[in-house]
């Protein structure tokens, strides 16, 4: 461990690197902007919600029908109704989302991405593990393609919390024994310090008392959602609320980036062969967990003064086609898809961009993947300018466009 922490703390760019968190719950398979946040009430069928609409408790603002406890906390978020762009295959357009880099070849099935992702980005730019903590500053709960770091290297990989993490995380032999094994390695290095005039040994030092202490340090918490308060626990309920729950952990104790996925949105209508339903089905099935879970975050985030510090992004691949299939679901449909976004000290309540009146393209201010990945470059102090070296010796930028949305700072 303490090589590898000396290995990423020289992969770092911390100097700049503020104390703020995003949590990027990933809503996979493109959810559907009529039945989520953009239900088009005074439309005729099929361009509005199926599943009926509800007032939020900012004025002129409407969810689909579902949205019970969320449509309370609408004061707490903004939704963006503008989200645009022209890849229509789930990956491709995953791959834009994850990486700020249209490729339209990772349609391709088992192609790799090209560019690195975000989470590497941050990893990259603030240090795969936190200065203070040596916690990993980019964290995983679930797999999203093009996540992965591609050529800025596996040092800037997610750290996967899944297997066996905790085991891994608990020392085998008493503290005191720990303890004592340390001290006879400061012994023995004894020799080699008062031999070494160039200070390298007293660096090596920290780093393995950061290592150390990692295992033994409140590092090791963040990890273990079993220390929150039972009823906290119980509130958040099991599925997407406990890894909400482990993330505002993972936030609190200061990595830059968790990564959440929930459900299967990719709604085309009945398919009993991949276990779809209706649109409607659909919706029912993940909607509620989605909408009890959210909302009980906010709850919490701003509860705990975390709103400043904490950004959550609920994103998805792109949206739904405004025309009904024959199966009663709605088709890929890149060119308009709702994000919303909560915390981060930035404007609440409000609506960025419009829709048509169809609810099928931006009819104001088109919002790009990359515009939404400034945003979140923004918030968390990384320069819009951000590049390094790829394999080929050319400086590259992690965003070759975009610009973060004026109205949420």
């Amino acid at each position: 461990m303490p090589d590898l922490l000396r290995a990423r703390a020289a992969n770092a760019d911390i100097s700049a690197a503020k104390d703020t968190s995003i949590i990027w719950l990933f809503l996979n398979g493109g959810p559907s902007q009529y039945e989520t946040f953009d239900p088009k009430p005074g439309n005729p069928a099929p361009h509005r919600s199926v599943v009926g609409t509800v007032k939020t408790n900012v004025p002129g603002t409407h969810l689909g029908g579902l949205f019970h406890n969320l449509s309370k906390h609408a004061h707490q978020f903004s939704l963006i109704r503008s989200f645009t762009h022209s890849a229509a295959d789930h990956a491709a357009a995953t791959h834009w989302l994850m990486t700020g880099h249209d490729y339209p070849a990772a349609a391709n099935p088992g192609t790799p991405q090209n560019q690195p992702g975000f989470g590497a980005m941050v990893s990259r730019y603030r240090g795969p593990m936190h200065p203070k903590t040596s916690i990993p500053n980019n964290v995983k709960l679930d797999y999203v393609y093009g996540e992965g770091p591609d050529w800025l290297g596996a040092t800037h990989s997610p750290f996967d919390i899944r297997g066996n993490i905790m085991s891994n995380l608990t020392p085998r032999i008493s503290t005191d024994r720990l303890a004592d094994r340390r001290s006879l390695l400061k012994s023995f290095d004894k020799v080699s310090r008062d031999i070494d005039s160039s200070g390298m040994m007293s660096a090596l030092d920290d780093f393995e008392v950061r290592a150390v202490d990692l295992i033994r340090s409140r590092s090791r918490e963040a990890f273990d959602v079993t220390r929150e308060d039972p009823r906290l626990r119980d509130r958040y309920g099991p599925g997407l609320g406990e890894k909400l729950l482990q993330a505002r952990r993972f936030a609190e104790a200061g990595v830059g980036l968790i990564t959440v996925r929930y459900g299967s949105w990719d709604s085309h209508g009945a398919n009993p062969s991949v276990n779809h339903g209706t649109i409607e089905e659909e919706m029912h099935k993940y909607v509620p967990e989605l909408d009890r879970a959210l909302s009980v975050f906010l709850d919490d985030l701003y509860d705990r003064g975390l709103q400043e510090k904490v950004l959550v992004a609920v994103v998805g691949e792109f949206g739904r086609s405004p025309g009904m299939t024959k199966e009663d679901g709605r088709d890929h449909w890149p060119l308009l898809g709702n994000q919303l976004l909560a915390g981060g000290g930035m404007k609440m309540g409000k609506i960025i961009g419009s829709s048509s009146q169809r609810g099928d393209e931006p009819k104001s201010n088109p919002v790009s993947p990359n515009d939404l990945l400034a945003t979140c470059f923004q918030f968390l102090g990384m320069p819009l300018d951000l590049q390094y070296m790829n394999p080929s010796g050319r400086p590259t930028l992690m965003l070759d466009n975009g610009k973060p949305i004026s109205e949420l700072f």
